[in-house]
């Protein structure tokens, strides 16, 4: 019977290639540097998407592996953290912020961005426990950055946040807030997976997803961008080592989360 199980898992797994998913946005560069450069290019397929498209996609098993916003973790039946890195910050983060026209305490509404929900439960846990205000929260559709005006501010994550920073007279960055909260890292996204995979496959995995962090000024290289200084955001805003003081962070994060839902 176990041989006959095994055989349909390799039929199923391990017969094709490993299906892979991450973020579109300019922070994913380093830890997808090595997938696009060919590396394991025979053993897997990897698509990009925006946060909340990777995550259902886990979900669903349409991919295997996914870099994946940490709120969608407890809605996994079965997850496995499997790298050593991913998208955290030790301060401010530069690129998930609340963007308002009027101070903190002036805000009665809050846009929120449809792309993400780490950050806007994130948001949640900031303006409940550490700003302790509550204004009403309003879910958000494409070009909603628009309507950031008077009292109506707007979460905005990604390189759209870049742009945003030029608009807007207030700006609040959450990775800035969660540390002053909390003293702890956040860790907005992680690699996982949603079965087991094979051990040999994780290891040259986790090799190539660290390619990236020994590259960055040849990322910066091909990545012309004007709204936000790369290196300033690769050196300094993102921290992709998940070392035990991230594992806290998030398992913090983690635990309200669960408890709010």
């Amino acid at each position: 019977m176990f041989e006959v199980i095994l055989h349909k898992f390799k039929l199923k797994y391990l017969d094709r290639k490993i299906r892979i998913a991450a973020v579109s946005y300019l922070n994913t560069k380093p830890l997808i540097y090595g997938f696009e450069n060919g590396l394991m290019s025979d053993e897997i397929n990897l698509v990009t998407d925006y946060p909340a498209n990777i995550a259902s996609l886990l979900k669903n098993d349409e991919v295997d592996i996914a870099l994946v916003p940490v709120a969608t973790i407890p809605m996994l039946k079965e997850h496995y953290i499997i790298s050593n890195y991913c998208i955290g910050t030790i301060g401010e983060v530069a690129s998930v912020c609340l963007f308002s026209n009027v101070p903190l305490e002036e805000i009665d509404s809050i846009l929120l961005d449809y792309q993400s929900k780490t950050s806007v439960e994130l948001l949640k846990i900031l303006l409940k426990e550490f700003w302790k205000i509550n204004p009403k929260l309003i879910f958000a559709k494409v070009g909603y950055e628009k309507n950031i005006e008077g009292k109506t501010a707007g979460l905005v994550i990604g390189d759209r946040a870049f742009l945003q920073r030029n608009k807007s007279k207030y700006i609040y960055d959450l990775g800035t807030a969660w540390v002053q909260f909390t003293g702890l890292p956040f860790v907005f996204a992680a690699w996982v997976c949603n079965k087991k995979l094979d051990e040999n496959f994780l290891i040259k995995f986790n090799e190539t997803t660290s390619l990236g962090l020994n590259n960055i000024n040849k990322i910066i290289d091909a990545n012309h961008y004007k709204a936000y200084d790369l290196n300033e955001y690769y050196n300094k805003n993102i921290s992709y080592n998940l070392d035990d003081e991230k594992q806290k962070g998030l398992k913090l994060f983690l635990e309200k989360v669960c408890t709010t839902v």
